[in-house]
């Protein structure tokens, strides 16, 4: 490990400076030689670091969802040149070029962080064996020495033996325990983070070798933590577990605000984006205007939850924009309903369709009560005033002849005979 750590020496320098201006801090209110001084030391050298691995962090979730959406792509040349792997070596890098993505820039924030992790435990060993480094001289390494974070010494490790313990003034039991509690502590954190990226922010309804990969990572990693911590310094301890807790933290916030498309979390924030954008008729944050942008941009190309997303909005009487904006639809009709509220739809009432009138009701010229009446004869209104009672007599008289069952009278309308002279039956051929 001295070796390894001996690589990252030129940044061992910055990172013991860092944390000697932090204590210098933080020594003003606790005190010089108390451990918290010097474990928020490096707590505040953590969020620092994350701080600046920021863009790295953003580029990382880009690549991945690029190397997400390449998967079918790639399985396709994994099948078509399963037995010619130069090809499909070929291929691979022949597709990631065409769309620009790069498969390393997943891993960008665990390489640029590895330079300062080994640079501090570097600093921490040496303060645990007693030799200066970096900037950190005599009296800054016997008050480091002298730290005690819950009763552990800073530089003490689960493996140290009791000797090396009662030189650091703790006793064994008390560091076993607090390096315990923090090796649980951090692939605890760990496994979390791994398993709220498989269940929430992965899609769906794409099954491919990256997820299997991912699977597995979420149980690789916290084992891996718990074997290599146990070789941790107390300071490297709590400077892994603040990563994994910034770290945590950052993955909540992505996928609370800019979840995978296709994944539960999506289905979650339009959820939420719907009945904001209806209670309040627009879109008002700019991320949430890229975000409905690119579902407008996809057109036929979008998954369940985004064209429920979309139909929600027509519903309500709103309409997405292709600059990510929304505007009421001007197709939206109001409509009135039962209890005289008005309600706003996309589309215009149905027609009701008459009823249909039975053979002896169309002969007869009746209706029911609750059928409507045919419109031929004038209302009284619609009467002209020069009009004599006398004249509408025998018309009335006619036509209560007609109603009557059993009369021999009938209107030739209604009898089907045709109006004219009829032409006289020939004489039947004896």
């Amino acid at each position: 490990m001295d070796t390894i750590a001996s690589l990252f020496s030129f940044i061992t320098t910055p990172v013991s400076w860092v944390i000697v201006q932090f204590h210098s801090v933080y020594g003003k209110i606790f005190g010089p030689d108390t451990g918290w001084a010097w474990g928020l030391s490096i707590v505040s050298l953590v969020i620092l670091i994350r701080i600046c691995l920021i863009p790295l962090f953003v580029k990382q979730i880009k690549a991945t969802r690029a190397m997400q959406t390449l998967q079918p792509e790639m399985k396709k040349i994994q099948e078509r040149y399963k037995n010619d792997k130069q090809r499909q070596s070929e291929e691979m890098m022949k597709l990631y070029k065409e769309t620009g993505t790069n498969p390393l820039s997943s891993c960008l924030p665990i390489l640029a962080q590895s330079p300062f992790f080994f640079a501090l435990y570097h600093v921490l060993n040496g303060i645990a064996t007693g030799s200066t480094i970096g900037v950190i001289n005599e009296s800054l390494l016997a008050s480091a020495r002298k730290a005690h974070i819950f009763g552990a010494p800073l530089a003490a490790k689960f493996t140290d033996s009791s000797a090396k313990v009662e030189s650091l003034g703790a006793s064994l039991t008390d560091v076993r325990v607090v390096t315990a509690i923090m090796i649980v502590m951090m692939s605890a954190s760990q496994f979390y983070t791994q398993r709220q990226l498989m269940t929430k922010n992965v899609d769906t309804t794409v099954k491919t070798p990256f997820m299997q990969q991912q699977k597995m990572l979420m149980y690789v990693f916290p084992v891996m933590f718990a074997v290599f911590g146990i070789n941790f310094p107390v300071g490297v301890l709590v400077y892994w577990l603040t990563t994994n807790v910034w770290t945590m933290g950052q993955q909540m916030y992505v996928i609370h605000n800019n979840p995978t498309p296709g994944s539960k979390a999506q289905a979650a924030y339009l959820e939420r984006l719907a009945k904001h954008v209806t209670h309040h008729g627009k879109v008002r944050r700019r991320s949430e205007k890229t975000i409905v942008k690119a579902i407008v941009a996809k057109g036929r190309d979008r998954n369940e939850f985004e064209r429920k997303f979309i139909n929600g909005l027509n519903k309500e009487g709103l309409a997405a924009q292709a600059d990510g904006t929304v505007v009421k639809s001007d197709a939206a009709v109001t409509t009135q309903a039962e209890d005289g509220t008005p309600t706003t739809g996309t589309a215009a009432p149905k027609r009701q369709q008459p009823k249909r009138q039975t053979k002896a009701q169309r002969q007869s010229g009746t209706t029911k009560p609750g059928d409507s009446e045919p419109t031929t004869s004038l209302s009284k209104s619609d009467e002209p005033e020069d009009a004599k009672p006398e004249d509408a007599k025998p018309a009335a008289a006619a036509k209560k002849a007609a109603s009557q069952p059993g009369s021999g009278t009938r209107s030739k309308a209604q009898s089907g005979q045709r109006k004219g002279q009829q032409r006289p039956k020939s004489p039947s051929k004896k």
